[in-house]
C-alpha cells in the first residue's frame, strides 16, 4: 500500500538536525549512531532527508493505527548508504486527521518481517 498523499510528504528539518543526526540528544543519540555507519551526518542531512522522502514515496507501506490525531503508516526498506553500507531503515508517517499528506515521525533500524 502506498501512503496517501506521499508525494506531498513533509519532513522538518529540526526533527533531522537535532534528534534523528543529533550525537547529543538523550534519545537520538543511538539513531544517530545507526545513521552515520550509514554515512548520514548533519552536514549532508538534505541528502538523509531526501533518503527517508523516498521511502515514503516508493515503498509499501503498512498502515498500523487510527488514532484521533490521524492514521499512522511504517516501512521498513533495505538502504544503501553514502558510506556504501547496508541496513535496513524504519520510517514512521502520520497523516492527520486534517492534512492530506504524511509527516515524518520518527525513523529507526529495524528488520523486515
Amino acid at each position: 500500500m502506498q501512503i496517501p498523499g506521499a508525494e506531498r510528504a513533509v519532513i522538518d528539518p529540526f526533527k533531522i538536525l537535532n534528534y534523528l543526526l543529533s550525537a547529543e540528544h538523550r534519545i537520538g543519540r543511538h539513531k544517530a549512531s545507526f545513521f552515520a555507519k550509514l554515512g548520514y551526518h548533519r552536514a549532508n542531512w538534505k541528502e538523509f532527508a531526501a533518503e527517508l522522502e523516498r521511502h515514503a514515496k516508493e515503498d509499501d507501506a503498512t498502515l498500523v493505527a487510527v488514532t484521533h490525531f490521524g492514521t499512522k503508516y511504517v516501512t521498513a526498506q533495505p538502504t544503501t548508504g553514502p558510506s556504501g553500507h547496508s541496513a535496513i531503515i524504519v520510517t514512521v508517517w502520520i497523516v492527520r486527521r486534517d492534512e492530506t499528506f504524511p509527516r515524518l515521525v520518527t525513523a529507526y533500524p529495524g528488520t523486515i518481517k
